[in-house]
């Protein structure tokens, strides 16, 4: 496969189902692990974790080897960022707190060259393979794929604006800053919020745009392929290393 071709937006132009998992330990060495695990894409997490700008570029390059696809959450909506993110050689982007159909216009200019947006222009980043790949400046934009994130109420009351929005490809539902929005702080599993989201899942369906979402409950996970969802992540690293850390360690202070 062409080395610019977006295998997830690729997928989800096809109609797979990709099963993501959240990185937040900002580590190349466990990055690299899980790339190999199976899961079809990986979020690597600038808003809620240590990961920074070289973070991110070593977790690309850990990543080479494996099949899943990495999509990086931008901290914001902040043009130079977006563009420093680019040039690493991520083509997949998150791009939190979207509340209304400017706003994620603008993020998605921040992914265009001018004059469709204001993408600063580099010659030869780590994204054109240090100006081995002589059309990417060309080609790049088609295989962008910018999902815009929603975690509030008035997000919800704009969906149908934000999803809209020429060049946004995905939408994705933030539970945890929605469940917030709604009025039920740390309780993203309260059905009141479920029923939110799968309401918002068809929502964004109709829109003809790829509806996402991030859920460690598997049964919920389930639930919400079910309502629709093609992004779907269903765990985290730190999870993982938290949980089964806390697991192990009981099992055997119980025979001790």
């Amino acid at each position: 496969m062409d080395i610019l071709t977006n295998r997830f937006k690729a997928n989800l132009r096809e109609g797979r189902q990709q099963i993501g998992l959240w990185m937040s330990l900002a580590s190349p060495i466990s990055t690299e692990i899980v790339a190999g695990s199976g899961f079809d894409w990986l979020l690597i997490d600038m808003e809620h974790s240590a990961n920074d700008l070289r973070d991110v570029y070593g977790q690309l390059q850990a990543m080479m080897e494996g099949d899943a696809h990495a999509m990086v959450r931008v901290p914001s909506d902040e043009p130079i960022t977006i563009k420093r993110i680019l040039d690493t050689g991520a083509q997949s982007l998150m791009i939190p707190n979207i509340d209304d159909a400017a706003q994620a216009a603008r993020a998605v200019a921040a992914t265009r060259y001018a004059p469709r947006g204001v993408r600063g222009f580099s010659q030869a980043p780590r994204a054109a393979r240090f100006g081995r790949i002589p059309d990417y400046h060309a080609r790049c934009e088609a295989e962008i794929f910018v999902a815009v994130q929603i975690e509030s109420r008035r997000a919800l009351d704009n969906l149908e604006e934000i999803a809209g929005v020429e060049g946004v490809d995905g939408v994705f539902i933030g539970p945890g800053d929605l469940s917030t929005s709604l009025g039920f702080i740390g309780q993203q599993n309260h059905p009141e919020v479920v029923s939110t989201i799968e309401d918002a899942v068809g929502r964004i369906r109709a829109s003809g745009k790829h509806a996402g979402i991030l859920t460690a409950n598997e049964e919920l996970a389930h639930r919400y392929v079910a309502a629709g969802t093609r992004f779907t992540a269903v765990g985290s690293d730190t999870g993982l290393l938290a949980r089964g850390s806390e697991a192990l360690a009981a099992r055997f202070r119980k025979t001790a």
